[in-house]
């Protein structure tokens, strides 16, 4: 299938854009000759900045095949954003609503027209603590068995070094290095033929995100985490310790109420045994005591 023109609105976006990522990033890019020249396919790609979406774009632009991204469907109602979201050709993603499968549909049928559709399998900014890529999510996987399209991983660095993840203020100087690495397509050959099943998706986005992985540890020298990190355990862990901190707080205030070793309750609260016959001790005093006040006014008024 022949590649898809590019468009008079993405050359639009390209002439906004370009500039400004020449002057901000140098470039480091190595694997075009792996990006498809005919047919569709996909990229899947590590996300560690809000600014790798138009540095990583800048690299596929120059290799003549223009990436479709998955987007939230909010940016396409904003105006001049909106406006080139939908003239560049970009897949909008609703969230939690019944149109949620409705990008899973537009990237088969971008493919099947011939087109890239990029993919951040991690579905969102790494929150790996040294920029790894996360687990990732099954889209990217799900598209490639149902088209059978090939998926070249991507790797990045740079536009994280401009801009870290969730931090505030950019860092424009020194001047940081773009470096971009695209691999082979995955071998994804064993998972045809077979039941889509969670099981099957999951152990074909781990594949996918090994490739991306492995680019990555080329490009920044390094060895990657044995174990990617996992958003979803990490919840269930923090939820799990919060519980337990809540239990913990509940149990040492019930120990605080309880007796003393002494029997002597800390918050006024009924003792044992001890303290109950301290209490009736006191009480017998305290009758005696108001016997010999009433005696002696009995006296004083008699004399």
């Amino acid at each position: 299938m022949p590649r898809r023109r590019i468009g008079f609105a993405y050359r639009f976006a390209a002439v906004i854009c370009k500039p400004p990522l020449v002057v901000l990033l140098k470039r480091d890019w190595r694997g075009m000759e792996n990006i498809p020249a005919e047919g569709g396919f996909i990229t899947a790609v590590n996300h560690n900045s809000h600014i790798d979406p138009f540095a990583y774009a800048h690299f596929q632009y120059n290799t003549g095949r223009v990436p479709r991204f998955l987007a939230k469907s909010g940016l396409f109602n904003k105006g001049f954003v909106g406006a080139m979201m939908r003239g560049t050709g970009q897949i909008p993603v609703y969230r939690e609503s019944t149109d949620a499968l409705s990008a899973f549909r537009a990237a088969i049928d971008a493919v099947e027209r011939g087109e890239c559709v990029a993919f951040y399998p991690e579905g969102t900014l790494t929150r790996d603590p040294d920029g790894w890529p996360m687990t990732g999510k099954t889209g990217a996987a799900r598209v490639a068995l149902q088209t059978r399209c090939p998926v070249v991983p991507v790797a990045q660095w740079g536009a994280n070094e401009v801009l870290p993840p969730y931090a505030g203020r950019p860092r424009l100087f020194p001047r940081k290095t773009h470096r971009v690495l695209a691999g082979p397509p995955v071998d994804l050959d064993r998972f045809y033929g077979r039941e889509m099943t969670p099981e099957l998706l999951k152990e074909a986005t781990e594949a996918i995100m090994a490739a991306v992985t492995r680019h990555l540890e080329e490009i920044r020298g390094e060895k990657a985490p044995e174990v990617p990190y996992d958003p979803q355990h990490e919840r269930v862990e923090q939820r799990r310790k919060t519980r337990a901190q809540t239990r913990r707080r509940g149990h040492d205030g019930l120990s605080e109420r309880r007796p003393s070793a002494h029997g002597s309750p800390a918050d006024g609260a009924q003792g044992g045994p001890q303290h109950q016959e301290g209490r009736h001790q006191e009480r017998q005093n305290e009758q005696w005591r108001t016997g010999k006040r009433a005696t002696a006014r009995e006296e004083g008024l008699n004399t």
